[in-house]
């Protein structure tokens, strides 16, 4: 089954930055804080956090051989500071050496959360395995990944890293194995080997499935900012750091060793009258309509409601591509070219991919990314998944548009009689789709992540919306609990801002279940008290999905 999915960059953090480095750096090119908020800067907070990294080195797990750099900074109403890093040992990237420190309003430590506890101590950092060997095992793991296809322009780019993910900290050889399938779309994988051994650590997708005014395919008609040049219009937003749509013409990309020395065109959709798209699939505006509409609910969603003005937090736009591959069942997000891709579909199967929480959906993986970096395999895989089925849905809710109301149904809008059910995932009841986790179990982690993600999406909707039957906007939901309990909802609106902390302030890229219970657990505390009724109802829907 076609899943949508997206490809994501390299989030490690660059070798060899000291921590006093890295903090002028940032605080070179930091914004500050506007003089009446009364708040502390990004500046001073990043200051304030590298005083804490040097007095609680130790408690931190840093040495002499390890620095570190900034990822991201969230300073809360009150002052409060958070302060994400990543770091590397001798020089190489450690997968699961991020933190977060987080600090009084007066920049005082007050603790700090760690993917990994562990020490980082190698005795080399020379491998036993050589890349080569490395790189053939990876290509040989994505053809077994893919068979029964004839794989073009196969490469694979091994690069080592130390893994202190999975057990006693490693050397590790993370390959990024890339390849066209028979109809020229791409298919990836990530495999980490143990650079000792050659034994196998990991492996995932690294493309992650899931998969004027303008007349669109999904979402009626919707106005859209637009670029005047000369006697034409340009779909080219310049209120949302020039986000823009553009053509990909059918092509796909050229990917050698994993860079991509050619992208299919993104010719910029221009139009003589600022009126786009006639709202069939027929005219190829209709699709580049919905992609920058969803483009844009998204910006407004992430600003509006988080104060995050763009995915990266810094204001700037993305791009979209419409019209990718051919009869290309995915859409996908891409942190190399900071751009959303979307295939037109086969007709069959899916329509194309261009619907709101798809585009919600695929640049909330963006979000991921630049903050808490959820590891796409095992349980923080299927939070990654979830992460973005929720603020895809939150996108939904938060457009209120009347052709495609919120709901609590995943691509309910791409999906055609081929596919043979109404949505692609359905977070009240996840199992309905024949495959996702209603319930957690310590197997969880073993599905892909695309099913192990039901168990978060199940408690978002009991979360939002509470347990038993019950009809919101028109479609019918029936959702059970895993214990037996009755479970009462707080709304969505309050779970995505719950989430969006737990995200940007307390999980790390090894988060898992239990681990997402303490984060969302801390993010209602912080934002309606450990008293609250919100505190008590996040306890109670993880409880109700076995998350004890």
């Amino acid at each position: 089954m076609s899943r949508i999915r997206h490809i994501r960059g390299s989030s490690l953090a660059a070798a060899g930055a000291a921590v006093t480095t890295a903090t002028l750096l940032a605080a070179a090119l930091a914004p500050a804080a506007s003089a009446d908020s009364g708040r502390p800067s990004r500046t001073t907070a990043i200051e304030h956090a590298a005083s804490a990294l040097t007095a609680h080195a130790t408690a931190l797990g840093l040495t002499s051989a390890q620095h570190t750099t900034v990822r991201d900074v969230v300073v809360d109403k009150d002052g409060t500071q958070h302060v994400r890093y990543d770091r590397t040992y001798r020089q190489l990237p450690v997968l699961g050496g991020d933190f977060v420190v987080h600090l009084t309003p007066d920049g005082t430590y007050r603790g700090a959360d760690r993917a990994t506890r562990k020490g980082i101590s190698l005795s080399s950092v020379t491998p036993e395995l050589s890349g080569s060997k490395a790189a053939g095992l990876a290509v040989a793991a994505l053809r077994a990944a893919n068979p029964g296809e004839t794989l073009k322009r196969v490469t694979a780019r091994p690069r080592l890293v130390v893994d202190a993910l999975h057990g006693t900290p490693k050397l590790a050889w993370r390959t990024d194995a890339v390849a066209q399938d028979s109809l020229g779309n791409p298919v990836a994988r990530t495999v980490l080997t143990d650079a000792r051994t050659g034994a196998r650590i990991d492996a995932w997708d690294s493309v992650e499935t899931v998969t004027g005014d303008g007349s669109s395919l999904y979402s009626g008609t919707v106005a859209l900012e637009t670029t005047q040049s000369g006697s034409s219009y340009q779909l080219k937003d310049p209120t949302r750091g020039n986000t823009y749509t553009g053509d990909a013409a059918n092509k796909t990309d050229l990917c050698i060793f994993g860079i991509c020395f050619s992208r299919a065109p993104a010719t910029l959709f221009t139009d003589a009258d600022n009126h786009w798209g006639t709202g069939a699939s027929g005219d190829r505006s209709s699709a580049a309509v919905d992609a920058q509409y969803g483009t844009n609910e998204t910006w407004d969603y992430y600003k509006n409601v988080h104060g995050r003005t763009g995915i990266a937090g810094d204001g700037k736009g993305s791009y979209n591509r419409v019209h990718y591959g051919k009869n290309y069942n995915n859409a996908f997000w891409d942190d190399t070219c900071f751009c959303m891709t979307y295939g037109d579909g086969d007709g069959s199967t899916f329509g194309p991919l261009v619907a709101l929480d798809v585009a919600g959906h695929e640049m909330s993986h963006g979000v991921t990314s630049k903050t808490a970096g959820l590891t796409y395999s095992g349980e923080s895989g299927g939070l990654n998944e979830a992460t973005s089925d929720i603020f895809g849905t939150m996108v939904e809710w938060y457009a209120d548009n009347a052709s495609d109301p919120g709901d609590y149904l995943i691509g309910e809008e791409i999906v055609r009689p081929g596919f043979g059910k109404p949505a692609l995932r359905f977070m009240d009841k996840p199992s309905k789709d024949g495959n996702s986790a209603d319930c957690w179990s310590s197997s969880v982690g073993n599905l892909d992540v695309h099913y192990s993600s039901g168990v978060a999406n199940h408690f978002a909707y009991l979360l939002s919306e509470g347990s038993g039957a019950k009809t919101v906007n028109g479609v019918a939901y029936d959702s059970p609990t895993c214990n037996g309990s009755t479970v009462a909802g707080i709304g969505h609106d309050k779970v995505g801002r719950i989430w969006y902390r737990a995200l940007t302030v307390y999980m790390t890229s090894s988060t898992n279940y239990a681990g997402a219970r303490t984060a969302t657990l801390n993010a209602a505390k912080d934002l309606y008290g450990a008293g609250s009724a919100e505190y008590a109802a996040v306890a109670a829907a993880w409880s109700a999905v076995s998350v004890g």
